[in-house]
């Protein structure tokens, strides 16, 4: 079958089936006995040729650092609902967190290969910079923000700060910080940075053996906390940059013999599955990731279309949640899974 033959069979122009095909204008009538006969005769397009007339290929590459991650789950989720919305398909690239194959990736992708870029981003390096500057198809930046560049992140520095005003609030003094390296902008120093600036306003003055750093997983949580134990042994409260941490930072405290909260309180990033269900449960930020998926693939459908060209930024709110690892004597909903009560900061949107 090709268009010739649909349109013999609804009794249009082959003009007119283009058209349809392309989401021109077609008459309601005409477009009904289109419609009608593709069914029948389960005609599909040819997306080949469809990519050589249009020069597009419905694609949209989405770079992502890790693919077993509950935020970037939650991101590419956002972003596929709407880029189907829209008629688009997602081709997805996992850097596994080594910048250099971010940058491959950016290249492959710079040639024709999808129609616009989504870049789940974490570190930019000179040459992020320098590819992003002149990137000749539409790029929009998830999760950070870099000038020049269409972004949709989060408010990462205020939700360091919600999370140290509230352990301030239930008399910790000596809180320590488990992070993540400084040039991941939006987890390693605006949180760190969102968590000092709460201190300082409680006239606090952390001490260097407080900060250590870890990477993303359980283990490195498990490992910074007894690192964390030893240089820090006064500590009453630990914040840990993602939730991932944090757990790993939990089964410690539980093997060393330290009650939670009791003794410590613990908090973290994120709003893992996981953490919800822990015993007991782990007070955290829930940032909205759905919700930047779905901005950030509207933000390159307006850039595709054409009609957005200047930069766009958003930043978006955060909610914090008390749970039992902060708050002692929490209440638990009807299966024992955690009540989890959501407190606004000034911050959220």
């Amino acid at each position: 079958m090709n268009i010739g033959d649909i349109a013999e069979m609804a009794g249009v122009s082959r003009a007119a089936v283009s058209r349809y095909l392309n989401h021109g204008y077609v008459s309601k009538e005409k477009c009904e006995r289109i419609r009608k006969v593709i069914e029948e005769t389960g005609y599909k397009p040819s997306v080949m040729a469809q990519t050589l007339r249009t020069k597009k290929t419905k694609l949209v590459g989405v770079i992502l650092p890790r693919i077993h991650s509950d935020s970037v789950s939650g991101v590419v989720a956002g972003i596929g609902r709407t880029l189907h919305e829209a008629g688009y398909d997602m081709l997805l690239a996992s850097s596994e967190n080594n910048p250099g194959k971010e940058i491959d990736f950016l290249r492959v992708f710079s040639v024709g290969r999808v129609d616009g870029v989504v870049l789940i981003a974490t570190v930019f390096t000179k040459e992020h910079k320098q590819i992003l500057k002149d990137y000749p198809v539409p790029v929009v930046i998830a999760g950070q923000k870099l000038s020049g560049v269409s972004s949709v992140y989060h408010d990462d520095f205020g939700a360091g700060a919600a999370v140290a005003r509230h352990l301030l609030g239930l008399g910790r003094k000596r809180i320590g910080y488990i992070g993540v390296l400084k040039e991941d902008l939006a987890v390693g120093r605006n949180r760190f940075a969102g968590f000092e600036h709460a201190l300082k306003e409680a006239g606090i003055l952390s001490p260097r053996d407080a900060y250590v750093t870890a990477d993303f997983s359980v283990q490195s949580g498990y490992d910074r906390m007894e690192k964390l134990l030893r240089r820090y042994p006064e500590t009453d409260a630990v914040i840990c940059a993602t939730d991932s941490i944090a757990l790993g930072a939990m089964y410690c405290l539980k093997a060393h013999g330290k009650n939670i909260p009791e003794e410590i309180a613990l908090a973290g990033f994120g709003d893992n599955l996981i953490a919800a269900v822990t015993t007991p449960p782990i007070t955290t930020i829930h940032f909205h990731y759905q919700m930047s998926g779905r901005i950030a693939a509207e933000m390159v459908l307006k850039q595709m279309s054409g009609t957005e060209s200047a930069p766009e930024e958003e930043m978006l709110g955060f909610t914090l949640l008390e749970r039992g690892s902060t708050v002692s004597g929490m209440k638990t909903g009807a299966e024992g899974i955690p009540e989890i009560v959501c407190q606004q900061p000034q911050w959220c949107s």
